[in-house]
């Protein structure tokens, strides 16, 4: 760690001649700040916690700000800002504040910061989080009242995702200056962000949790895998996320380092057009409007292929839209048992529906984002190549990547993205990227396809309009079961999340794929 060895030499300097000098210090001018130095793959996009959902940024975020509701590594819900939370009735919850804490500028956290941040999130990008809130009303300044327009089993789940911002910090920056510098209640300060090179936080010592362990905290956008490996093997950094799977047993083989390992909940999904005319295919009809071609597709993907050739074995093919530990989840109902890798049948499908002689079309995704994106993009195009089609590939840095594909820009054909749900709820995915668009409010915002089904809508409006826990995982898995058959978007697999770190650096690995600086230590 270069900042902190520096910083250490420095302070014995000064300690020696302080000493040969007779000169007594303070304890605190010679107690060694601890630092570290995290490589992501990517930079954050904007530091306004309203204004994007990306995991770059999203990490950031959770650095500079607090929720209500904290949701732990394991995706257990606990008090955050709230410190208790009580269901009045079935449309109303009234969560009460901890009272001293603190924002990055020593205003005290009130309940009118808590009330406008809802009011700014309906205005905001990221209006769909409050979707589910009717109102937010200050009943002191430690007492905020919720009202939902129907019963809502998960509001406290939802609020996890929602971080609270300053009122009067927001009101005097404005928008833009949101976006560059942030300043919340969370565990670390900005100190600086040079674009595309690094982001340094430094510890937030009034944090109502308690002081971070690490005083420094920096970091690095590298995305390169071979040059992220490159740069921890030689001290450029501690830490780094998304450790290439070709460099995993060459890692592990270094006594200097340790690699760390978990199952994410990243689930890797296509995107398919199924509107009437589809924009990247010269043909008078979307081919893909029909079932039988979705279900082709479906069928001509080798997911264990990708998994084992591509991935190296660290993937694990999807079987549904969620994992088995979310609301929503069908037991027993298997994607890859429903729909097979069977390039026969899906040439059988492809003839039935007429396109027997296949078409062209381009999938758009990125080449830095998802754990080998453009190799998994290069083999999708050669396995649907042997049904007749032709996948013309359009490889962009994520940078570019989530701006082309923003709904309703409506330029592609076929996305293959990322989505993970770190609520343990299948309403907070479907609600966003199979609901019928401009249908409800703050629902089907990212629905990259433009699928719609009435009878999947209902089901999320039912699941959405109950108190009952039971009731609404009930809901959401008939939805599961409407999306399985009807194939909107395409599941290929959950990515395992892997770091790499220096010894003596402790990383805690989040299902929720998250790096938090304040879990952290560094010896």
């Amino acid at each position: 760690m270069t900042y902190d060895t520096t910083l250490a030499w420095t302070r014995r300097g000064v300690l020696a001649a302080a000493l040969a000098a007779g000169i007594a210090l303070p304890g605190a001018a010679f107690a060694q700040q601890k630092a570290v130095t995290i490589a992501l793959t990517a930079d954050a996009v904007i530091l306004d916690p309203h204004a994007a959902n990306e995991l770059s940024g999203n990490i950031m975020f959770y650095h500079f700000y607090d929720p209500l509701v904290q949701r732990t590594a394991d995706l257990k819900f606990e008090p955050g800002l709230a410190e208790s939370w009580q269901v009045v009735d079935d449309t109303t919850w009234v969560f009460k504040l901890r009272k001293g804490v603190k924002f990055h500028n020593g205003d005290e956290l009130k309940a009118s910061d808590v009330v406008f941040t809802v009011e700014r999130l309906k205005k905001a990008l990221m209006a769909s989080l409050v979707a589910n809130i009717a109102s937010a009303r200050a009943i002191d300044d430690y007492t905020v009242e919720f009202k939902t327009p129907k019963p809502y089993a998960v509001l406290h789940m939802a609020l996890a995702e929602i971080l609270i911002v300053n009122e009067k910090y927001a009101k005097s920056v404005g928008d833009e200056q949101m976006g560059l510098k942030p300043m919340g209640t969370g565990p670390y300060k900005l100190a600086e962000w040079v674009k595309e090179d690094r982001i340094a936080l430094d510890a937030f010592a009034d944090h109502w949790r308690g002081k971070p362990k690490i005083d420094k905290v920096t970091f690095k956008p590298i995305t390169n895998p071979a040059t992220r490996t490159a740069s921890l093997l030689t001290g450029g950094v501690d830490v780094i996320q998304d450790l290439s799977v070709r460099d995993v047993a060459s890692v592990q083989a270094n006594n200097n380092f340790k690699v760390i390992t978990r199952p994410s909940l990243l689930n890797l999904v296509i995107a398919i057009d199924t509107r009437d005319k589809s924009p990247t295919i010269d043909l008078p009809v979307n081919p893909m409007k029909d079932r039988r071609v979705r279900e082709a597709i479906v069928r001509s993907i080798n997911v264990d292929a990708i998994r084992t050739v591509v991935m190296n074995g660290f993937a694990t093919p999807s079987d549904q839209y969620v994992p088995s530990s979310h609301l929503g989840y069908v037991p027993g109902l298997d994607f890859r048992k429903e729909y097979p890798f069977d390039l026969e049948k899906a040439r059988a499908l492809m003839k039935e529906a007429g396109f027997e002689k296949g078409f062209t079309m381009t999938l758009d995704t990125t080449n830095n984002r998802y754990v080998n994106d453009g190799a998994i993009a290069q083999a999708l195009a050669g396995m649907l190549s042997r049904i007749g089609i032709t996948l013309n590939l359009n490889l962009m840095p994520r940078s570019n990547f989530f701006g082309y594909i923003r709904v309703p820009s409506d330029k592609s054909s076929f996305i293959m993205s990322g989505w993970d749900t770190p609520s343990g709820d299948a309403g907070n995915m479907y609600s966003v990227l199979m609901y019928s668009r401009n249908k409800k409010q703050g629902y089907g915002q990212a629905n990259r396809g433009a699928y719609s089904n009435a009878a999947f809508d209902e089901w999320i409006d039912k699941a959405d309009a109950t108190a009952d826990m039971a009731k609404r995982n009930e809901f959401l898995q008939e939805a599961t079961k409407i999306a399985v058959k009807d194939i909107p978007m395409i599941p290929i697999h959950y990515e395992q999340d892997i770091y790499a770190a220096k010894n003596g650096v402790t990383v805690v690995p989040r299902m929720d794929k998250f790096i938090w600086a304040y879990e952290m230590d560094v010896k």
